[in-house]
């Protein structure tokens, strides 16, 4: 069997992408999680929000931990698998990536220490004001990451002199036409993949009577925040994809299988896209949908694939990734509006609801990692979209030695993913502490009849 170094090169960079973005995801949301609990707590005096805080710092400083090294594991891809890439664009690149260690990464590294250890060796308020930097320090990465991104998206601020790129506006560079709304995505699906997580474990601890002195604090917190972050998180999805419609037709007609322009055209809502044929199989369609979703015309006019015939992506992939995304959303949103439905009416959670919310403590990772899909296998064939071609940037090692790291890399994955899950089963078994104070409120014996 033949293996080609371009398609190997680009598996193992999914492979390793893939796993970071797992960690980041959770941390830049629950640090702002982590920030809420300790004003609260401050706020109140109660001892249950201080104990919410130090029972979830413990896995902020794991997933924290985790995220560091698979993010250098993936940033040695540049140099090892992609070298033409930071040869062309390392005068762009290279700078933001450097922001981001200098303005985020010893942000955090430099005040977790405090959030772990600060505990009665330094007073609450510098405690509070190391848990705030760090949570910025988290946004900040975020922002420079995805400034670098989203430039490789709709590149902005350069010229191209010899083949090589070079800045000519940093502002136009760091804040180009997809920023604001990428940025304002990922911090929003961050914030609901910690907030279901949050809630699949407390519901989990309460299943298992492990619940302690804020379970049904966090629970309750955690649902009110999904509920509000749900519908945010689709006006701002609604308002990403007009964007990529104007800077990346394309990967719009692919993510909706439009194979031909033409005006009124249907949402396809499921269908196996049939690239051989330009059809999609077994598609169930409704009427002019998709014209009216995005011109907000319902006879707009849409390109279809036919306009980009060779240079657009692989339709299937983006296809399935957007409707994972929007699938599981909408199982977010439904399930956090009957919990805050639930709350509002003062009444007992069921088991049946207990046991659906307890699993989707992993769902806002599967909406990222799809979301994440559409993103990046849309951009292909470009690294840089429109301007520098993925398969012009790739090192040409042996097809062995990529497909040995490859497997390499996907075992110690595997190993540590399933370490991580085990260690946060194991911290979320521990019952209460002895001497500490349970919370009172009317939540308390919910969800065990």
């Amino acid at each position: 069997m033949e293996f080609d170094p371009f398609v190997l090169s680009r598996i193992q960079f999914a492979a390793n992408i893939s796993f970071h973005i797992l960690f980041p995801s959770v941390t830049i949301g629950l640090g702002w999680f982590l920030v809420y609990f300790r004003i609260q707590y401050l706020r109140t005096n109660d001892k249950s929000w201080e104990y919410a805080y130090f029972s979830w710092v413990k896995i902020f400083a794991l997933t924290f931990a985790l995220g560091v090294v698979s993010g250098i594991t993936m940033s040695f891809q540049f140099g090892t698998n992609w070298p033409g890439f930071m040869a062309k664009v390392g005068n762009i690149a290279g700078p933001l990536l450097g922001y981001e260690v200098l303005t985020a990464f010893f942000m955090e590294a430099s005040f977790l220490g405090i959030m772990l250890f600060g505990k009665d060796r330094v007073s609450e308020r510098v405690h509070l004001i190391s848990t705030v930097l760090v949570a910025v320090g988290t946004t900040f990465s975020a922002f420079w990451i995805l400034s670098l991104n989203s430039w490789m998206q709709t590149p902005a601020g350069y010229e191209i002199r010899d083949g090589i790129f070079y800045a000519t506006d940093w502002w136009q560079i760091i804040f180009n036409p997809s920023f604001p709304y990428r940025m304002t995505h990922m911090l929003l699906a961050s914030l609901l993949t910690s907030a279901f997580m949050i809630a699949g474990i407390s519901a989990w601890r309460i299943l298992k009577c492990k619940d302690g002195p804020s379970t049904w604090l966090l629970l309750r917190t955690s649902l009110i925040a999904a509920a509000v972050f749900t519908p945010t998180q689709i006006l701002v999805g609604d308002l990403h994809g007009l964007n990529s419609l104007e800077h990346q037709p394309a990967k719009i007609a692919a993510v909706e299988a439009i194979w031909e322009t033409g005006s009124g055209v249907p949402f396809t809502l499921l269908g196996m896209p049939n690239e051989e044929t330009k059809t999609t199989d077994y598609a169930i369609k409704i009427p002019k949908l998709a014209s009216l979703v995005l011109v907000h015309d319902a006879e707009g006019e849409l390109p279809g694939l036919d306009q980009f015939e060779g240079e657009h992506p692989p339709v299937a992939a983006v296809f399935w990734s957007f409707r994972v995304m929007v699938g599981v959303g909408m199982l977010m949103l439904i399930m956090s509006w009957y919990g805050c439905w639930k709350l509002w009416r003062n009444s007992t959670f069921s088991k049946i609801y207990l046991r659906l919310l307890a699993p989707m403590a992993f769902s806002g990772w599967v909406a990222v990692l799809a979301g994440w899909y559409v993103t990046e296998i849309g951009r292909q064939p470009w690294v840089v979209y429109g301007l520098l071609r993925s398969r012009d940037v790739v090192a040409e090692h042996p097809p062995e030695v990529l497909l040995g790291t490859l497997i390499g890399y996907l075992t110690l994955y595997v190993f540590l993913l399933i370490s991580y899950i085990g260690a946060l089963a194991h911290l979320s078994s521990k019952p209460p502490r002895s001497g500490v104070v349970m919370h009172e409120y009317h939540l308390n014996n919910q969800g065990r009849s």
